[in-house]
């Protein structure tokens, strides 16, 4: 198992302004696909997590924008895990341009939900193993 995963995007015509460069709101969207199919990628897609009661809700999202992405560049965006500890997750994320430029970096924190509760859970063993290449686990 990994802690990091890479997703290609490609910037959407109606993602960006007039002048072919993307709308800043637009980062946050691609943090959500990236990560979703990181954890795809790792063997535990959300449809899983949540068919086994977990929901994980973007409780904090930061984005530091650095350089503009244009209409139709593939954009590479790396996800790692940066913290799993009690009911969080925060993700870690990097975007660069086809040229190399660094796009924006952030991170989103995840709370764990109970499905049908709708109360903080602890995560599953899965983010929380020792073994695996993620980031040591904590205590809240």
């Amino acid at each position: 198992m990994s802690g990091s995963g890479v997703t290609t995007i490609r910037v959407r015509y109606e993602e960006t302004d007039q002048g072919g460069i993307a709308h800043h709101s637009r980062h946050v969207v691609w943090f959500e696909t990236a990560r979703t199919e990181w954890l795809r990628q790792l063997g535990k897609p959300y449809r899983q997590l949540e068919q086994e009661g977990v929901r994980l809700l973007v409780s904090e999202v930061m984005v530091k924008y650095h350089y503009p992405a244009f209409y139709d560049d593939l954009l590479t965006v790396e996800t790692r895990l940066v913290a799993a500890r009690g009911a969080r997750l925060e993700i870690g994320y990097t975007v660069t341009s086809p040229r190399g430029e660094l796009v924006c970096n952030g991170s989103t924190t995840l709370a764990c939900i109970d499905r049908d509760r709708g109360r903080p859970r602890r995560l599953p063993d899965f983010f929380l193993d020792e073994d695996s290449l993620f980031v040591e686990s904590g205590t809240e």
